[in-house]
């Protein structure tokens, strides 16, 4: 045991016959100098401090004697000796902090989706991983989750909306919501960064409905029979999201009952969806060449049809600005819009666009399992003929059905 000063410790080396040893400071117990044996006949020279804890013996590492002074080393033993006079264990704190180092936002994240992979929807899942692993929140990725901080994440969320748009920033923001929350539930975080950041602006609701000219000019710009033109046709028909009818495989239509089914995991409710399919509609599918081995009725990849952002800005050529700042969405909208025109009952649309809301609701939707098919069927028959009026010309074949007072 010696005082370990800048002289001292120059002077200090290993016995021959040990490779590793540890110098004791004469004024501060459990503060010493660890010299080992390296590579070369190098001796490594690091200042430690050793104390018990629990009845059991423990040692932490300052750090290089040749990176610290023995007064920089020397003060950093009392903080830790202090520390443990007041019945901590620095050691044992360290070997938790690295623990907790391992879970870093983007391992929280990795484990996050790997769970929910099997549990969500393939659509959902996609959107979840484009928004936590893509550059959205890269620059959080490396921290421990118990060190993000509201201000780490509420400095990020203002740098998305300033990149890309409040709109992307509100989905990057629920999406992140949606994992921190899953952290805590599990137990791998004890606490929520992102609880009292701004919410960025969400998108507004659209009330776009075409009217019969513009969707007379859309229908007739796809009148080609291509393959998206097919698709918006079918769009346009049955009110369907872009996915479910882009997404449609050959078994999932009934050419001989003439219905198609929407399985649950393609919905966006979850809910399978059986519809019946208007003549117009099932000499659509026909027309798709059938590929052998390929169950996709339309696109080129497993998923269906795709190119969507490509497709709509030919449309949009095709149509030479006669329909402005129109979505393919907006058709949904105008077929519950335009049935309800023609004298479709509310419920009976709600059926055909598989809603669970309004009259489906609560107590209602508990005990009325009807799925009005007949109804369903007759209402699509009749928008059937009036997109075929309108589209083609001619009169009207098929005459809505008074409603009774």
């Amino acid at each position: 045991m010696k005082k370990l000063i800048t002289r001292t410790i120059a002077g200090l080396k290993l016995p021959a016959d040990k490779n590793d040893l540890i110098v004791f400071d004469a004024d501060l117990p459990g503060f010493g100098l660890r010299l080992r044996s390296t590579r070369g006949d190098r001796i490594a020279r690091s200042y430690v401090v050793q104390y018990r804890a629990a009845g059991r013996s423990r040692r932490v590492l300052i750090g290089s004697a040749e990176v610290l002074s023995v007064e920089q080393a020397r003060l950093e033993a009392k903080k830790i000796l202090g520390k443990v006079a007041l019945g901590g264990d620095p050691q044992r704190d360290r070997q938790e902090r690295r623990d907790k180092d391992k879970f870093s936002l983007r391992s929280v994240i990795d484990e996050y989706l790997t769970t929910k992979e099997s549990s969500v929807r393939p659509r959902t899942y996609y959107e979840a991983r484009r928004y936590l692993i893509g550059a959205y929140f890269k620059p959080l990725h490396a921290m421990p989750i118990d060190r993000l901080t509201r201000r780490d994440v509420a400095a990020r969320l203002l740098a998305i909306t300033r990149e890309n748009g409040p709109v992307v920033a509100a989905r990057a923001r629920v999406a992140l919501s949606t994992a921190l929350v899953w952290a805590m539930e599990t137990g791998i975080s004890e606490h929520n960064p992102l609880i009292g950041t701004p919410r960025p602006a969400a998108a507004k609701a659209r009330s776009r409905v075409l009217n019969d000219v513009e969707l007379s000019a859309i229908l007739r710009a796809c009148n080609d029979d291509s393959e998206y033109g097919r698709v918006i046709w079918l769009l346009a028909l049955l009110g369907c999201r872009r996915q479910e009818i882009g997404g449609m495989t050959w078994a999932e239509v009934d050419f001989e009952r003439g219905v198609w089914t929407l399985p649950a995991e393609r919905a966006k409710n979850g809910r399978q969806h059986v519809l019946p399919l208007p003549q117009m509609a099932l000499d659509l599918i026909r027309r798709a060449p059938r590929i052998v081995g390929r169950e996709p009725v339309f696109g080129t990849r497993a998923a269906g049809f795709t190119n969507w952002a490509l497709a709509k800005r030919e449309l949009d050529r095709r149509l030479a600005g006669t329909v402005q700042s129109w979505r393919i969405h907006d058709l949904r909208r105008t077929v519950a819009t335009r049935m309800a025109d023609l004298g479709v009952l509310p419920h009976v649309i709600e059926a055909l666009l598989n809603h669970q809301s309004g009259h489906r609701a609560g107590v209602a939707g508990i005990y009325n399992r009807s799925p009005y098919e007949r109804e369903v069927r007759a209402a699509l028959a009749l928008w059937a003929d009036h997109i075929r009026t309108i589209a083609e010309g001619g009169e009207r074949k098929v005459v809505a059905m008074r409603q009774v007072p």
